[in-house]
């Protein structure tokens, strides 16, 4: 009989990416989930992990957005965030307080966020979902049908309630009153 070994690493340069083997043969595979270029296939028949995505810039991070983030990688094993770049923001008329590798670096200290990419694009999330295996796509409930007719069939599609006593929009608003 046959059986099946799989184990999943995470480490800084590389993401994450799995390794599938079988034992008593000597064929096994490698995959990567992230950019580093690692494009080796995981034995079939292994269990993957389920993949989830959002997108957002998350400026001024506030505990609704750890709300947020926690109940995402909750309806999964991975947690993909794809974080707007400066220059998509300023496209889309917003200006973030925090740089985004400023931005990046406090999403990738979260322990529920697994990786984080650049979000370039409206049209780049049917990309995205290709690209890292996406089994569910999250976005906040003020969102709700923005996506369904662009990704309907690829994935599950996951609208979340927000917290409702906080938004950055507020945060600002607030601090100007000061």
């Amino acid at each position: 009989s046959q059986y099946i070994i799989h184990i999943s690493v995470s480490h800084r340069f590389c993401d994450t990416f799995e390794i599938g083997s079988r034992l008593g043969n000597t064929h096994g595979g490698l995959s990567c989930m992230s950019s580093c270029g690692w494009s080796l296939n995981a034995q079939s028949g292994s269990k993957s992990m389920k993949r989830v995505i959002t997108y957002g810039t998350y400026d001024l991070l506030h505990y609704g957005h750890l709300a947020m983030l926690k109940r995402a990688r909750a309806l999964g094993d991975f947690l993909v965030v794809a974080l707007s770049s400066d220059e998509f923001n300023a496209g889309k008329g917003k200006r973030a307080y925090f740089s985004y590798e400023e931005r990046k670096a406090m999403l990738e200290a979260i322990r529920y966020v697994d990786l984080v990419v650049p979000e370039l694009t409206w049209g780049q999330k049917v990309e995205d979902i290709d690209r890292y295996g996406i089994d569910v796509f999250v976005m906040g409930d003020d969102w709700r049908g923005e996506f369904d007719g662009q990704l309907k069939g690829l994935c599950e599609i996951v609208y979340l309630p927000r917290t409702p006593e906080v938004s950055t929009a507020r945060i600002k608003n607030d601090m100007r009153l000061r």
